[in-house]
């Protein structure tokens, strides 16, 4: 298990003064990379190896959001390899260790070279160290079910500000999209996010919503049709 230690900065909350959706993702996205960048196995490495590790989908679970000021850590640990996925846990922990977000998540590794993705071997996973076991949480699998019909809310371009090392539209930044999309004050309980396709710079994202129950679902298309990304965003049961 790796550990990240940190304290809510202003600059992570939303409206509220509590972490926001994307705070929580960045931080465990952070987590994990440095993991990789500890155990020697970070973005340099990768890119001279011309690989990877791209994510394929989150399940967050969020029993509270951390106010600012508060004092949290953020652990990470790989349980499993199923065929092409290396499947993740994270977790955040308030100061007495008690859990206020769950997540599961399933990565694979890409050839850059070919954009193809490539089998996980032992020498892949071995810099994390042993598996530890899965987190107790539902798992909610890779796959979003989105509705046929649903309404379109707008297009935007992909600027640079949306990207990441690998040139690609960040994978919270789907999730920060369409986040907008709910009602202001609406509390989060879980987010689900399936990533397909890469958005790159100049990509037009054509927004998609509908509502199902609790859950607003949103799809992040190109003009075609094929889908970058679908999101779950789950109100929290009160």
């Amino acid at each position: 298990m790796y550990e990240l230690n940190s304290r809510v900065r202003y600059s992570e909350t939303d409206i509220d003064a509590k972490l926001s959706l994307t705070g929580i993702m960045n931080y465990m996205q952070d987590c994990s990379t440095m993991q990789s960048e500890d155990a020697g196995v970070g973005i340099g490495y990768l890119g001279r190896e011309k690989k990877a590790w791209l994510l394929s989908s989150w399940q967050i679970v969020i029993e509270r959001r951390p106010v600012l000021g508060e004092r949290i850590k953020v652990v990470t640990w790989p349980y499993a390899v199923k065929g092409l996925y290396a499947l993740r846990n994270f977790a955040i922990l308030d100061e007495n260790g008690g859990y206020l977000v769950k997540a599961n998540s399933y990565w694979f590794l890409m050839n850059t070279e070919t954009g193809r993705p490539m089998r996980i071997l032992e020498s892949d996973t071995a810099p994390y160290g042993e598996f530890s076991p899965k987190i107790e949480m539902e798992d909610a699998g890779r796959k979003i079910a989105v509705p046929k019909e649903m309404e379109e809310t707008g297009r935007l371009v992909v600027m640079k500000h949306l990207l990441d090392t690998n040139l690609h539209v960040n994978n919270a930044q789907y999730v920060d999209i369409a986040r907008e999309l709910v009602p202001s004050g609406t509390e989060i309980g879980e987010i689900r996010a399936e990533y397909r396709k890469a958005a790159v710079l100049g990509d037009e994202i054509v927004v998609k919503r509908a509502r199902e129950g609790m859950s607003h679902l949103v799809s992040l298309c190109n003009a075609n049709g094929d889908v970058f990304a679908n999101v779950e965003l789950k109100e929290k049961e009160i």
